[in-house]
């Protein structure tokens, strides 16, 4: 697909994300124990409390907040808010861990062209939404190639 696409910056891959944390003890522990990161080391010029963890080809980066009374405390499960998602190989055997673990978790199932996915939504400790789900079943097509089929057909999609 990269070819497809034109790619101005030369980007090659996700590298991390970066979350402020109430306790960067607390979330690395999470991250851990929760989503099987493993900690690295950080480099010596960051002169701030932080973690940084590392798997499945991306890293997290969490930041200790200057004021952690300030974050704002997310209770809601909201699968259209913010979050990172994770691919696994087996939804049962997620959801089964996040029950003995007691997260608190929403579970979706979603249709599209006949192919089913689940999804599993939680929080970190500081509200930032994790989705866990078998996504790769979705087959990926390119926009534009979807217009131009459509296109040779007389007709056009206009994505909402």
């Amino acid at each position: 697909m990269k070819d497809i696409a034109a790619n101005p910056l030369h980007l090659k891959s996700l590298n991390h994300v970066s979350l402020e944390c109430r306790s960067v003890e607390e979330s690395t522990d999470f991250y851990i124990k929760i989503l099987g990161f493993v900690p690295v080391r950080r480099p010596g010029y960051l002169k701030f409390d932080g973690s940084w963890l590392f798997s499945y080809g991306i890293g997290i980066h969490l930041i200790q907040s200057d004021d952690p009374q300030k974050l704002p405390k997310k209770n809601e499960i909201n699968p259209k808010d913010n979050h990172i998602s994770f691919q696994c190989d087996n939804m049962g055997v997620v959801e089964k861990k996040l029950k003995e673990m007691g997260i608190e978790y929403k579970r979706q199932r979603v249709e599209e062209g006949g192919i089913y996915v689940d999804q599993l939504f939680f929080h970190d400790p500081d509200g930032f939404m994790i989705e866990i789900c078998n996504c790769d079943i979705l087959p990926v097509i390119p926009i534009a190639a979807e217009m131009m089929s459509n296109h040779a057909r007389g007709g056009f999609i206009f994505q909402q």
